[in-house]
C-alpha cells in the first residue's frame, strides 16, 4: 500500500466519525458529556465497549504476543469473565444507588477528602499512562508506514492524531462516544476476521486445516503448571479477575459508559452481555496471532518487535486489500481507547478536583468553558507522554500496560475493598502515604523476588499484592467502628 492511499483511508474514516459526532453532539450539554443524560441503550453500550476494552494494544500486541506466551493469555481472559460478574453484582449497584457521576465520589463519602483525592489521582495517573501507550502504538504504525515516507516528524503525526480526538469528543463526550465506539467495534472485528481469511488464502490452506495444526502444536498451550513461572495458570486467572475489577470496575472511563444506561438493570445486562462476547473475541485475536506466527515462519519473516508482526505481514505480504483491512481495524481499535480516556479524564478532573458539580449557581456557559480548558490540557499531556514513550526501550506494549496497572490500580483495589468489605474507619490523612508506599514496596519485592522467594517471579499478580498492602495499611491505621452515617 502506498503512503498516500493509507492517508486517504485514514482521513475518510475520520470524516465518518465526524459525521456521527455532528449527529450526536447537537444540543449536548454537560450532562450529555458526563453521563449521556442517562439514556444510552444498554445493548449499544455493550457492543461499543468491546472496542473500548480491546483497543489498539490488543489489536497489535496480542497477536504478536502469541510467539512468546502461546495461548496462556486466554487464562487471563477467563479471569476477566469472573471479574465482570463482580462488577455487575457488587460495584454497579453501589454506583447507581449513590447516583454517582464520578465513581471516586464514593471515596469521599466513605473515607474523606484525602482518600477521595488519592483515588481520583491514581486513576488520572493510570489512565493517562495507559491511554498514551495505546495511542503511541497506532501513531507509531502511521509514522513507519506513512509519515516516514514523506519525512514528516513523529511529533507532527502525534499532534494530528490528538487534534482529531479533541475535535470529535470536545462537545458530545459520552453521548458521542457510545455511538462512535459501536461503529469502531464493527470495523475492528471485521478486520480481524478478514485478516484470518487473507492469511489462510495466502498460504493456500483451508481455515480448519490451519486451526487443526495450531491446536496440535505447542502454540495453543493455555495452562502453565509450573508455579515459579510468571504465567502460572492460577496467577493468570486471578490476575485477570482483579485486572478487570480494577481496570474496568474502578476505572472512570469504563464505568462512565455503564452509568449512562437508563438504570441498574440495563447496566447489568450490558455487563453480562459484553463479558460473554469478549471471551470469544479475545480467542479470535489469539487465533489470528497463531495464524500470523505460522505465516511468518513459512515466509521467513523477522521483525524487531512482536508488535510489528501484524502490520508487517498485512502491509508487505498480503496485498493492498489486506493492508487496507488492517489499517481500518487498527484505527477502529485506537480511537475508542483515546476518546474514552480523554472524556473520562476530563470528567474526573472537572468533578473530582475542580468540583464543578458542587458549585451552586455555576452557569452552563462557565461550566462548559472550564470543561473545554481541562479537555485541551489533558490532550496536551497525552501529546507529551507519547513523545516520551517514543524514546523508551522496546517491549511489547500490552506487557507494559499490565505492569503499570499492577502499580497504579493496586491502591484503588485496596481502597475499594476496604471500604466495601469492612466497617472500620480508616485514617483519611494517612491514605495518600499508604497508597504511595504500597506500589513502592511492590516494586522492590518484584525486582528482587527471585532472590527473596526461592526463584519465584511476579507476573500480573503484582496487582493483588499491591491491593493487599494498601488494604493492610488502611486496616492498621483504622478504628473499630464507623459512625452510622458513614457509608459502607
Amino acid at each position: 500500500m502506498s503512503p498516500s492511499l493509507i492517508l486517504i483511508v485514514f482521513l475518510l474514516y475520520t470524516l465518518l466519525l465526524f459525521t456521527v459526532t455532528w449527529i450526536t453532539a447537537r444540543k449536548a450539554d454537560s450532562q450529555s458529556f458526563y453521563i449521556g443524560n442517562r439514556i444510552s441503550p444498554w445493548f449499544v453500550v455493550a457492543y461499543g465497549m468491546i472496542g473500548a476494552s480491546l483497543s489498539g494494544v490488543t489489536f497489535m500486541s496480542v497477536p504478536g504476543w502469541v510467539k512468546d506466551t502461546q495461548f496462556s493469555y486466554m487464562v487471563v481472559v477467563f479471569g476477566y469473565l469472573f471479574g465482570y460478574f463482580v462488577i455487575a453484582l457488587v460495584l454497579l449497584p453501589l454506583y447507581y444507588r449513590l447516583k454517582l457521576t464520578s465513581i471516586y465520589t464514593y471515596l469521599d463519602q466513605r473515607y474523606g477528602y484525602w482518600s477521595y483525592k488519592t483515588g481520583a489521582g491514581f486513576f488520572i495517573l493510570s489512565r493517562t499512562l495507559g491511554a498514551s501507550m495505546r495511542m503511541f502504538l497506532v501513531i507509531n504504525v502511521l509514522q513507519v508506514f506513512v509519515f516516514d515516507a514523506w519525512n514528516i516528524p513523529f511529533w507532527v503525526n502525534a499532534m494530528i492524531f490528538i487534534i482529531l480526538i479533541i475535535i470529535y469528543t470536545l462537545k458530545g463526550g459520552i453521548r458521542t462516544i457510545i455511538w462512535t465506539d459501536t461503529l469502531q467495534t464493527t470495523f475492528m472485528l471485521l478486520a480481524v476476521i478478514l485478516s484470518i481469511i487473507y492469511i489462510s488464502r495466502s498460504m493456500n490452506a483451508p481455515f480448519h486445516d490451519l486451526l487443526s495444526d495450531i491446536s496440535d502444536s505447542s502454540v495453543s498451550r493455555m495452562f502453565i503448571t509450573d508455579w515459579h513461572h510468571q504465567r502460572f495458570f492460577l496467577k493468570q486467572f486471578f490476575s485477570g479477575m482483579f485486572i478487570t475489577i480494577t481496570m474496568t470496575g474502578l476505572d472512570q472511563e469504563m464505568m462512565q459508559k455503564n452509568l449512562s444506561c437508563r438504570n441498574l438493570k440495563e447496566a447489568q445486562k450490558n455487563m453480562f452481555t459484553f463479558s460473554g462476547i469478549l471471551v470469544f473475541v479475545n480467542l479470535l485475536f489469539l487465533i489470528l496471532g497463531a495464524f500470523l506466527l505460522v505465516y511468518s515462519q513459512s515466509k521467513g519473516i523477522t521483525v524487531a518487535s512482536t508488535d510489528d508482526l501484524f502490520p508487517t505481514v498485512a502491509f508487505k505480504y498480503l496485498g493492498p486489500v489486506a493492508g487496507l483491512v488492517f489499517l481500518i481495524g487498527l484505527i477502529s481499535a485506537a480511537f475508542p481507547s483515546a476518546d474514552g480516556a480523554l472524556t473520562s479524564l476530563t470528567t474526573s478532573v472537572s468533578i473530582d478536583f475542580l468540583g464543578i458539580n458542587n458549585k451552586k449557581g455555576l452557569s452552563e456557559k462557565t461550566a462548559t468553558r472550564t470543561r473545554y480548558t481541562v479537555h485541551l490540557s489533558i490532550a496536551f499531556i497525552f501529546f507529551i507522554s507519547i513523545l516520551i514513550l517514543r524514546a523508551l526501550p522496546d517491549k511489547a506494549i500490552i506487557d507494559k500496560l499490565f505492569t503499570i496497572a499492577g502499580y497504579t490500580y493496586g491502591p484503588l483495589l485496596g481502597l475499594y475493598s476496604f471500604g466495601l468489605f469492612t466497617k472500620r474507619k480508616a485514617d483519611d490523612r494517612l491514605t495518600p502515604l499508604i497508597a504511595v508506599l504500597s506500589p513502592v514496596i511492590c516494586f522492590f519485592l518484584s525486582k528482587y523476588s527471585v532472590e527473596l522467594f526461592n526463584g519465584y517471579k511476579f507476573g500480573f499478580e503484582l496487582l493483588l499484592l499491591n491491593g493487599f498492602l494498601t488494604f493492610a495499611g488502611l486496616y492498621l491505621f483504622s478504628k473499630k467502628k464507623l459512625k452510622t452515617e458513614d457509608l459502607s
